[in-house]
C-alpha cells in the first residue's frame, strides 16, 4: 500500500480551484501565539514549512519574526506564488523553495523551526511521515505539527457533506496521545500533542452545497461558537485542530 492519500493532480486540482489566494497574512493568523511562543522562547533564526504551499506560515514567519525562511512541497505554482508574496510586500528572494518529494528528498541544511500545517495526515504511515520532518530539523531545533481535527464534529460534518475530501485523510493520525509516543519514539524532548481552538467546522466544497445545507453548517458554526465562547473548553469533540510540539 502507497503511504500518500493524495497526489500532485489533487492538490493541482485543489489550489487551482482556489480563489483569492493571495491575501495580506494577519499578525493574528491561525496558530500565531504559539509560533510566537515558540519564537519568544527558543529564537530561531531559520524555518521550513513542509507541504506549505502556498506558503502562509513560512510568509508569517518571515514577515513578522524575520526569519529566514524556505517553503517546501512537491506542489508549486510559481505564479500563484508570487501573487502571494507581492500581496506581503514580499518578493521572491524573500522565501526560498524547494520543490520535491518529502520521501525521496535529502535536505541540504537543516533549520532551527521545522513546521507543518495539514500535512501529516494525508499520509497512512504517520510516524514515517513524522521521521522525516526530523531531517530537516537542527540538534536542540523545534518541531511544531498541526492536523486538522476530524475525530469530532467537524469530522461528522466532512463525512456527511463531503465524504471526498474526509477519505483523504489518515483519521488514524488524529490522536494526541499517539502522536507524542511517535515523538517520544522517535527522539523528540519536551513533546506536547494536545487539541486546539475553540469550535469550528468547514467545507472544502461550501460552494457547491445546498442553500439549506449552507444555512445549516452556518447556523451549526454559530451555535458552536457561542457555547464554547461561554464555556472555553478545547476537546476532541469540538477543537477543530490538534497540535504537536517538541525539541530535539
Amino acid at each position: 500500500m502507497e503511504n500518500e492519500l493524495t497526489d500532485k493532480a489533487f492538490w493541482a486540482n485543489y489550489w487551482e480551484s482556489k480563489k483569492d489566494l493571495a491575501f495580506t497574512v494577519p499578525s493574528n493568523h491561525t496558530f500565531h501565539k504559539l509560533l510566537k511562543q515558540i519564537a519568544d522562547e527558543n529564537k530561531p533564526l531559520s524555518a521550513i514549512e513542509l507541504g506549505g504551499f502556498p506558503g502562509y506560515y513560512a510568509i508569517f514567519l518571515k514577515k513578522y519574526f524575520g526569519l529566514e525562511t524556505t517553503l517546501f512541497d512537491f506542489y508549486v505554482h510559481g505564479p500563484t506564488l508570487k501573487k502571494v508574496l507581492t500581496a506581503n510586500n514580499l518578493t521572491e528572494n524573500d522565501v526560498d523553495v524547494i520543490e520535491g518529494d518529502l520521501f525521496n528528498y535529502q535536505p541540504k541544511k537543516q533549520y532551527d523551526l521545522v513546521l507543518s500545517c495539514g500535512l501529516i495526515e494525508h499520509f497512512h504511515d504517520t510516524k514515517d511521515v513524522i521521521a522525516h520532518h526530523l531531517l530537516f530539523l537542527k540538534p536542540g531545533g523545534t518541531l511544531f505539527i498541526t492536523l486538522p481535527n476530524f475525530t469530532g464534529i467537524n469530522g461528522w460534518v466532512q463525512r456527511r457533506y463531503d465524504m471526498d475530501n474526509y477519505e483523504k485523510h489518515n483519521i488514524n493520525s488524529m490522536n494526541p496521545e499517539m502522536l507524542a509516543e511517535y515523538c517520544g519514539k522517535l527522539g523528540l524532548k519536551k513533546v506536547e500533542a494536545r487539541y486546539y481552538g475553540k469550535f469550528s467546522i468547514w467545507l472544502e466544497n461550501r460552494d457547491q452545497q445546498s442553500v439549506m445545507t449552507r444555512l445549516f453548517i452556518k447556523v451549526l458554526w454559530l451555535a458552536g461558537k457561542i457555547a464554547t465562547k461561554i464555556v472555553p473548553i478545547e476537546s476532541k469533540s469540538l477543537s477543530p485542530y490538534i497540535v504537536v510540539k517538541g525539541t530535539r
